[in-house]
């Protein structure tokens, strides 16, 4: 999956004018209980991307960590699950198909209605209505049905043993007396939605900011930052100038900006590990990328460790697919390395002949393909520039192009996109909406169109069985078919920089997702933030 981006590359020299034309217009207070930077009890960050939903019945906030809404389970530091909204973790059946959670009682909604089961039951059934936008839904395949017991117990059955479905109920739960109320994809609740999550919205400026007040009467008890800006800040470098300026509090950066951030002058940098990536999508309908030689051969023409390092500044580690080098998931001995000859004798083979401008032809068909990255993205500018300077010298030309997902979003059929996805709770959440069939040109679900019939075999096989061993077994084999037959090309996993002002203490990270600060960085857990001094 592919996070929604950014508007066109500031020039360096309007940068500051920008930012100070940004802050001028958009206070972070703005009347609507937002606070302001420095603010005693307010926190002001700025995030890269910006919501398309706020709601939980279309996607919002499905991996957690939503400052809204709560879902029955959610993550420590450590990405242990905990109970947030269920009373304890949840009684599993013998077989693996039963789950049976106990609720947490006296919860209320920011509006002050109680949470009951049939919250829960409303939740779970609307995601799965055959007429909700949800492009997640496919991670919830294995349930068969969600039930109340009674007010305080919900039971769920599945279909199958589904290794994972612990995980997906991080989900947020929406509320059954508004919510229910409306037209799922489009009432108001998408924009204005309630919770009985930490923090109640108090505003959405659409392409400016989402500002945030303390829920008194939060479970978990009153948060001490009273009020909470989440600035949208599409262009890095006005992202790093609003920082500078002390317009924010903190914000996620990429290395280069983060590293002229001096420490000790009142700012800090926190570094989360990921499992966000960076690929280049290989569109199956595109008669140069959907060439399996093609493929073969842009696998090792691209230098990964030259883009850690040079792009990256070490902040991050090559790709070789989905899953990080470092995790236990990976299936060792399947890395590339750079290999600019072997890249040329594949071409040579399959009959992709250099022409007099160096880029090669086959049955008159040229090795050229343009490749879109998000205007404003630095980290994909300079992942798509580097991809196309290292393929030109094995012959092909990829015409690197920049825009709005507005004008990439019609042309991912046949283009080439940077893209980006990545999920560290479980290998399905990466894997199966990444490359199984029956999900190619779903949106931003198999972006490449792919289709290789022993991994989506072995995509379910390691979803419907909860033996660890057997699913590493399945997910080796899918990463070892994507050696001999790459899906995408992909080039790194990216470490998250955050810098943040020192007025606070103990600020941690989680292992993150392809989430872009959102409801990542050191905000995971804003509500329990602590003041320095």
């Amino acid at each position: 999956m592919t996070a929604r981006s950014v508007r066109g590359v500031a020039a360096a020299a309007m940068a500051g004018a920008l930012a100070l034309a940004m802050a001028a217009c958009s206070t972070p207070d703005g009347g609507r209980g937002g606070g302001a930077a420095g603010s005693k009890d307010s926190a002001v960050v700025g995030i890269a991307y910006e919501p398309e939903t706020l709601s939980p019945l279309l996607g919002y906030g499905k991996d957690g960590n939503s400052k809204i809404f709560d879902g029955l389970l959610t993550h420590d530091a450590a990405m242990k699950l905990k109970p947030a909204l269920a009373a304890a973790l949840p009684t599993v059946s013998e077989d693996g198909k039963t789950y049976t959670f106990p609720l947490r009682k006296g919860v209320k909604f920011s509006d002050g209605k109680p949470f009951t089961a049939d919250d829960v039951v409303f939740t779970y059934e609307t995601i799965l209505d055959e007429k909700t936008n949800n492009a997640s839904k496919a991670e919830l395949d294995a349930v068969e049905k969600v039930a109340k017991k009674d007010d305080h117990t919900v039971v769920f059955r599945l279909k199958y043993p589904y290794a994972p479905f612990a995980e997906r109920t991080v989900l947020p739960i929406a509320p059954r007396h508004i919510a229910g109320g409306q037209d799922v994809n489009n009432g108001s609740f998408t924009t204005k939605p309630v919770g009985t999550g930490p923090y109640i919205l108090t505003n959405w400026s659409k392409g400016e900011k989402l500002t945030f007040k303390a829920n008194p009467g939060y479970w978990g008890g009153a948060p001490k930052v009273k009020n909470f800006t989440m600035a949208i800040i599409k262009d890095d470098d006005i992202r790093a100038t609003r920082l500078r300026s002390g317009d924010l509090d903190g914000a996620i950066l990429p290395p280069n900006l983060a590293a002229t951030f001096a420490s000790g002058q009142g700012k800090q940098t926190l570094t989360a590990k990921t499992f966000d990536y960076r690929n280049v999508t290989l569109p199956s309908a595109n008669p140069v990328t959907g060439d399996k030689a093609v493929r073969q051969a842009l696998d090792v023409a691209v230098d990964r460790e030259a883009m850690v390092k040079g792009i990256l500044n070490g902040a991050g580690r090559p790709a070789y697919g989905p899953v990080p080098t470092d995790s236990p998931w990976f299936a060792k001995g399947t890395e590339r390395p750079h290999d600019l000859k072997k890249a040329e004798q594949i071409l040579d083979a399959a009959g992709w002949r250099k022409g007099e401008d160096g880029v090669r032809v086959k049955d008159g068909q040229r090795a050229s393909f343009t490749l879109w990255y998000l205007s404003g993205d630095k980290l994909r500018q300079e992942h798509a520039l580097a991809f196309a300077s290292d393929v030109k010298k094995a012959g092909i030309e990829a015409k690197v192009e920049s825009g709005t997902w507005e004008a990439i979003e019609p042309n991912m059929k046949k283009d080439a996109v940077l893209a980006g996805g990545g999920s560290p709770a479980d290998p399905d959440f990466d894997q199966y909406l990444l490359l199984h069939s029956s999900l190619a040109g779903d949106g931003f679900n198999n972006m490449s169109r792919y289709a290789n019939k022993t991994v989506d075999e072995q995509l379910v096989e390691a979803r419907r069985t909860d033996d660890t061993a057997a699913r590493k077994a399945a997910y080796d084999t899918v990463q070892k078919q994507l050696v001999d037959d790459p899906a995408y090309t992909f080039l790194t996993h990216i470490d998250h920089l955050y810098v943040i002002g020192d007025r606070w203490k103990n600020l941690t990270t989680q292992v993150e997702p392809h989430d872009h600060g959102l409801a990542s960085g050191p905000w995971w857990n804003v509500e329990d933030w602590q003041p320095a001094t």
